[in-house]
């Protein structure tokens, strides 16, 4: 057995260390940093003056004001129907995200409009709407629609609800609540608040204060403004009840609609199985 030493292989010590990687220049660091910075920049100039290029990039706060000039763009171009304001709606129950609640803001205007003269009425308004809202008419299977763009993303509908009355829907969509939507609401002290009580008188005998007040801007200044009751005891014959007021030619007349103008105050009358609720309404110049 040798016990010769075998030389010139060192014994094994162990990985070696990985050999160093390539060092980034300077000049391409310093490049780095400073892009990096003008992007932060860019960035925050952009979210602080771009107009928003989405929904939810615009709160309910913002869009409020926007949804109630809509509604005055619509009461003054309702020529020849008997327009009423209803309260608006803010609907909590959607989410923008998994991780992020918000809310819609939705308002509506219904018109009265003479039986068979919906779809030409539509029309009408959708050629006096603001050009920019490219508002129009098209057919359906369910009858006319009117659809327009209010601007920030809130949308405008109209459609014929049942016969003798229109709806217009002005609606955000959902997006942050923000600092809420504050409809701002005003005296009834109006002409509308008489036209009002004589029509309640005239269903029930009596005549009580208004339950709801609701208002718009109008386009040209001034404020649109509907004062609304219920009256649940109504006597038999309302629609014989309210034609002395109505002058004896009411705009509209069918079992679930009555509507007149007394004054220049538009008077609507909406028949329920239970109840009538009536509006009287101030408009917008058209």
């Amino acid at each position: 057995m040798s016990s010769t030493v075998h030389t010139g292989y060192p014994p094994p010590t162990g990985p070696r260390p990985p050999a160093p990687g390539p060092r980034w220049p300077r000049w391409l660091i310093a490049a780095t940093v400073v892009w990096a910075v003008l992007l932060a920049g860019l960035t925050w100039v952009s979210s602080a003056q771009d107009p928003p290029t989405v929904r939810e990039q615009r709160t309910l706060t913002q869009a409020g004001s926007v949804v109630d000039g809509a509604v005055g763009e619509l009461v003054a171009a309702a020529d020849g129907g008997v327009p009423a304001l209803t309260p608006p709606e803010v609907d909590r129950g959607c989410r923008i995200s998994p991780f992020a609640d918000g809310a819609t803001l939705t308002r509506a205007v219904d018109l009265a409009a003479p039986v068979g003269e919906e779809q030409a009425l539509l029309e009408r308004i959708a050629d006096r709407l603001p050009a920019r809202w490219r508002a129009g008419v098209r057919r359906t299977p369910e009858g006319p629609r009117l659809r327009g763009d209010a601007g920030e993303f809130v949308t405008v509908t109209g459609r014929p609800a049942t016969d003798g009355r229109i709806r217009f829907t002005v609606d955000t969509g959902c997006r942050p609540v923000g600092d809420d939507y504050d409809a701002a609401g005003t005296d009834p002290a109006g002409p509308e608040a008489g036209a009002l009580a004589e029509a309640v008188r005239a269903l029930s005998g009596g005549a009580g204060d208004p339950e709801s007040v609701v208002s718009a801007p109008c386009p040209g200044g001034g404020v649109a403004r509907t004062v609304r009751s219920v009256v649940d005891q109504v006597a038999t014959g309302p629609q014989a009840a309210l034609a002395p007021l109505a002058g004896g030619t009411p705009v509209v007349e069918t079992p679930e609609v009555y509507a007149y103008r007394r004054d220049g105050v538009a008077v609507l009358a909406d028949f329920q199985p239970d109840r009538v609720v009536v509006s009287a309404t101030t408009g917008c110049p058209g």
